[in-house]
């Protein structure tokens, strides 16, 4: 059985060039689209309290101390549940 040999980086770059004006040799294009984002209402209350902490902490709005509290707190859920993870595997 023959190993197939591992094309380098610049044989690969020459391989590209040469086909690139070559329409039959590259696949349809893809349509990527950004997944739409989700929104998060607050009960009054709830928003006043972090809109007082977000005073506190020297943010400049509400919805960036907000989401910096909600990307460490998903942070720290990481966290935990790679431990647990590691814990149930052991």
């Amino acid at each position: 059985m023959k190993k197939k040999r591992v094309k380098t980086e610049r044989e690969i770059d020459e391989a590209v060039i040469a086909t690139a004006d070559d329409n039959a040799a590259w696949e349809k294009p893809l349509r990527v689209r950004r997944a739409k984002s989700e929104s998060v209402s607050l009960p009054a209350e709830m928003a006043a309290r972090a809109a007082f902490f977000a005073r506190l902490h020297h943010e400049p709005n509400l919805e960036q101390w907000i989401k910096r509290i909600v990307s460490e707190r998903i942070d720290i859920e990481e966290a935990a549940f790679a431990a647990s993870k590691r814990e149930l595997a052991t």
